[in-house]
């Protein structure tokens, strides 16, 4: 459990993954924070740059806050203004065990779906960074002797989170679910099609892990369920959202080329691909009771 308190124009790093963060009264800092397996909370804190990984986070009375976020519930402000977010894109080669450790997701972020407690009609509290805002201007690297030994990049192709659009404006009224099943190679698998996709030009508007029953696949994948059911005692699926036009195809192409004998669902059509996507995150939504 980390506290950080009453901290000004300081350089915060913590490379670790730790239970839960309270960061208080803080102004003009740089902070980065390593997967958090409980909760994070900024108080009356002003004109912070953030890089933070979390279940849960959360802002009260605070203001200019500019943070790259992965969270994996919904992220809640309260009584702080000109709060601003960017999909979280960092790594270092121990980040990925310190996801693992503290029971994070790396396909579970919903770093844009914000929730402001206390509304002001006709103010909005929050926005979104520049989608081109580039770490390292928020949070520099560590300049540090300690801290140098880390081998850092903040290069977004490496970022050990995916970077997804998550609320912004999507570019096309075409969508397409790819859903990977549980299995050895399950993150590979979804990390080598996000990058064939994204090379292709398309966008990564979602992503999400979560554990189905027989009945979420029926409501999910209808017609092809029963294809699918058995191998949902594996484990959790990964689910990917990709958007732009001809995604359908695309993905299904790339599929067919790549994953050879692996099972993945995809959209069959452009037509019944976004009621695929809406069946598969209303379901997850629940299930993460958002």
């Amino acid at each position: 459990q980390f506290v950080i308190q009453d901290c000004e124009n300081c350089s915060i790093y913590i490379f670790d993954h730790s239970a839960t963060v309270t960061i208080d009264d803080c102004v003009n800092c740089q902070i980065f924070l390593g997967p958090i397996k409980g909760s994070v909370f900024f108080r009356d804190c002003k004109d912070c740059k953030c890089i933070v990984a979390c279940q849960q986070f959360r802002t009260r009375d605070c203001r200019r806050l500019e943070v790259f976020l992965c969270c994996a519930t919904q992220p809640i402000i309260e009584s702080s203004t000109g709060m601003k977010f960017g999909c979280f894109q960092y790594y270092y080669p121990e980040l990925a065990l310190q996801f693992k450790d503290a029971g994070l997701s790396i396909f579970n972020n919903t770093w844009s779906n914000i929730h402001d407690f206390t509304p002001v009609s006709g103010e909005n509290n929050w926005g979104l960074l520049p989608e081109n805002a580039v770490v390292q201007d928020y949070v520099p690297l560590p300049t540090s002797e300690e801290l140098k030994a880390v081998r850092i990049s903040t290069d977004a192709m490496k970022s050990i989170i995916p970077i997804t659009r998550g609320q912004r404006q999507k570019n096309s009224d075409e969508s397409c679910l790819a859903v990977f099943f549980a299995g050895d190679y399950t993150t590979a698998n979804a990390r080598k099609l996000i990058d064939e996709m994204t090379g292709k030009g398309f966008q990564l508007v979602q992503t999400k892990e979560v554990s189905m029953k027989a009945e979420d696949a029926q409501r999910v994948f209808q017609q092809c369920a029963s294809e699918f059911i058995p191998l949902l005692e594996r484990g959790p699926v990964v689910a990917l959202e990709f958007n732009g036009d001809g995604a359908v195809e695309g993905c299904r192409n790339t599929v067919n080329d790549v994953f050879n004998g692996t099972k993945v669902f995809v959209s069959e059509s452009k037509a019944s691909a976004s009621q695929d996507v809406d069946n598969f995150y209303n379901f997850a939504d629940m299930q993460v009771g958002m």
